[in-house]
């Protein structure tokens, strides 16, 4: 289980054990300098960055008041979260088989009911198919089947990132577990909400090397946030709420739960009531930050001449208090891959994507900025480059709930571990009371739009073949900017993050993290699923995939096909693996080193020859019983797009783009700002 600790750390000792090697060299910047000279109700004076120099007994007093109102805090939360624990699917639940025994499967079965589960995503086998006997006994859970493992554990994984809640998988033992082991480091890596219970041999045979036993619990262990072995059938209750609980609360992820066929087999009277047996871990969940530790950051604020949000995935659910902040500051905000929607897009303050293919304003504004505020996010190395020169004048603010990122990547000045949704919400409070001078970054905006201007985002315009970005934006039109975006992972993934503006969160599915190709069409049939109009509203699915990545889980057309599941397909069709190609193009000499996915005799950007197009997805998605259509010709995409859109059920739309075209801005790896290359394509020589 990932440790979690309770506390909020405000440049204490933890913080100051490990600095980057460049605040030991450089000088204090204006602001770490007046940050330093910072005085709280408490007198304790620090440097920026630096640990507390001075202590007094009414800062002792001050930190006993609010450990005692933390310790209340907590066993309310405790006592609330149990309440919510003992139904939380929003309805009266009635146990069908009374006090009657019914078998183990049925009892896993119901648990999923009493945890709100009504849809999730499971494939049969040896091992599992007592549970599958018992979902078909439930009258409530919607079973969708995929046509692999991982189609299912990706469209769990698409459910759960648009909707904030559970996704539930379930396979067998052997290959069918392992066949979600790509999915569970994806889910962990992006913060994910998912319980993925796998069928096992029964426990006799554990250990024996008996058909298609694979000791699942060993083999996920680094890549859940926890997992579960049942070995005996009256833990199953008590278990399957545990890992509820696990994988919503904190940072969430995935948690793993192994049940062995004899078990699921076993008849037994469920004691529903059981208590959970993880109060370590609810001791270390962190409570909401007090207003002593986010006073820093006020401060911080008031000293600021460029200030910069940055905030990410973590930042999702506590958007309203985004904005909210944003409006009382007027302070511009750069958001990650996945905290897309976080801040709308369409806001004068939004500087849209930073990082590797982020915008020029974006990094620009990070680079010069004298005080970053990082919410919710991480320091991944796309994100940051060069550790070392990111943000290098900056105090860092960063408030994560999770207590491992805190300094892991990047020493920060001023570190809050909490959740990001109290933590805006308290410091809004504070900026009420002490609110900052209104235009106070009136002048640092202004360098910005300067920058946006110089450098906006740009495409080559052209009427003799579709460029990818344009076909990006023409989408984004005809949806009103209102639909749910899945994609796959490469060139079309960047292009989407650029050109399919969002302004709302939870509107965005895409593998940041892990960066796993065949992502985006199984995350869309768990998006579709989600927001079929049943629960929730219905919604317009895109998943925007490239020519490699949908090849990948190109099987679940059929899923989304025979489950009449509402979603597009938009493939922007290069006949290579695109973003292979750029570095190819960039860094090796255009040498091609297996990165063209057509026939070799024949390559369709050569011949022009439409027979030549290989594979054939027109095809391959008639086969599947899905209606589709191929575009070659810029006049012809609008109404083609219309056309699917309007076109109840699945449909393929096959965009043939150039193969030249690079995903830009773009800072190589390892570099920084001052290294971003902004222009040029595969046409050009490097």
């Amino acid at each position: 289980m990932a440790p979690v600790v309770t506390q909020a750390i405000a440049g204490g000792p933890e913080a100051a054990a490990r600095p980057d090697a460049g605040s030991l060299l450089r000088p204090p910047t204006e602001l770490q300098q007046r940050l330093a000279s910072h005085s709280q109700a408490s007198r304790s004076s620090r440097r920026c960055g630096g640990p507390v120099l001075a202590t007094t007994a009414r800062d002792q007093s001050r930190d006993q008041a609010v450990s005692q109102a933390s310790t209340v805090e907590l066993d309310a939360a405790r006592q609330a979260a149990q309440a919510s624990l003992e139904f939380a699917g929003g309805e009266e639940w009635v146990d069908r088989y009374g006090s009657e025994p019914r078998k183990g499967a049925d009892i896993l079965v119901q648990a999923l009911e009493r945890e709100g589960v009504r849809q999730l995503f499971a494939y049969p086998g040896g091992a599992s198919m007592e549970i599958h006997q018992a979902l078909t006994r439930s009258p409530i859970i919607r079973n969708i089947l995929c046509r692999h493992e991982q189609g299912e554990i990706f469209a769990a994984e698409g459910y759960g990132k648009v909707t904030g809640e559970v996704g539930v998988c379930i396979a067998t033992s052997g290959p069918g577990a392992t066949n979600l082991v790509t999915g569970l480091a994806d889910a962990l890596l992006d913060s994910v909400p998912l319980v993925a219970i796998t069928g096992q041999v029964p426990r006799r045979m554990i250990g024996t090397d008996a058909f298609q036993e694979t000791p699942i619990v060993e083999v996920t262990r680094q890549i859940t946030k926890h997992n579960y072995l049942v070995m005996d059938i009256r833990d199953l209750p008590r278990i399957v709420k545990e890992a509820f609980y696990l994988a919503r609360t904190g940072r969430p992820g995935p948690v793993l739960v192994d049940v062995p066929k004899d078990v699921q087999q076993q008849l037994a009277v469920p004691d529903w009531d059981v208590p959970m047996a993880i109060a370590g871990y609810m001791a270390r969940l962190p409570p909401a930050p007090a207003p002593f530790q986010l006073a820093p950051v006020v401060s911080a604020l008031h000293a600021a001449e460029r200030p910069v949000l940055y905030v990410g995935g973590g930042c999702l659910d506590a958007a309203p208090d985004l904005r909210a902040l944003v409006a009382r500051t007027g302070i511009p905000v750069a958001q990650t891959l996945m905290g897309l929607g976080t801040f709308p897009a369409s806001d004068p303050l939004a500087l849209q994507m930073l990082g590797m293919h982020g915008t020029v304003a974006a990094n620009y504004a990070v680079d010069r900025s004298d005080l970053l505020l990082a919410v919710g996010v991480r320091f991944d190395d796309r994100v940051t480059g060069k550790l070392e020169a990111f943000a290098a004048r900056a105090c860092i603010v960063h408030i994560d709930i999770d207590p491992a990122e805190i300094n892991k990547n990047k020493h920060s000045h001023v570190t809050v571990c909490a959740d990001a949704r109290p933590s805006l919400q308290e410091l809004n409070r504070l900026l009420d009371e002490k609110p900052v001078p209104e235009g106070r970054y009136a002048a640092w905006r202004a360098e910005l739009k300067e920058q946006e201007a110089k450098f906006p985002l740009a495409f080559p315009q052209r009427d003799d073949v579709i460029v990818p970005q344009w076909a990006i934006k023409v989408l984004h039109e005809e949806t009103g900017g209102e639909a749910i975006i899945t994609t796959g992972v490469g060139q079309h993934q960047m292009w989407a993050a650029q050109y399919y503006a969002l302004d709302v969160p939870r509107r965005w599915a895409s593998s940041g993290g892990l960066g796993s190709m065949g992502f985006g069409l199984p995350a869309a049939l768990g998006a579709a699923v989600a927001y079929d109009g049943t629960q929730r509203e219905k919604r317009v699915v895109v998943d925007i995939d490239g020519d490699g990545s949908f090849l990948m889980n190109c099987q679940e057309m059929a899923t989304a096909a025979i489950e009449g599941l509402d979603i597009k397909i938009f493939i922007l069709n290069n006949q290579h693996l695109g973003m292979v190609v750029q570095w190819e193009d960039r860094f090796y000499k255009a040498n091609r080193a297996h990165t063209y996915l057509g026939r070799r005799e024949n390559e369709w950007h050569v011949t022009g020859d439409l027979a030549h197009i290989y594979p054939d997805f027109v095809m391959m998605a008639a086969s599947f019983g899905v209606p589709a259509r191929r575009v070659v010709a810029p006049g012809e995409l609008r109404g083609a797009i219309r056309e699917a859109l309007d076109t109840p059920g699945p449909f393929l739309l096959d965009v043939m783009v150039p193969h030249v075209e690079h995903v830009l801005p773009m800072i190589p790896g390892g570099g920084s700002f001052k290294d971003t290359i902004s222009t040029g394509s595969g046409k050009d020589k490097f």
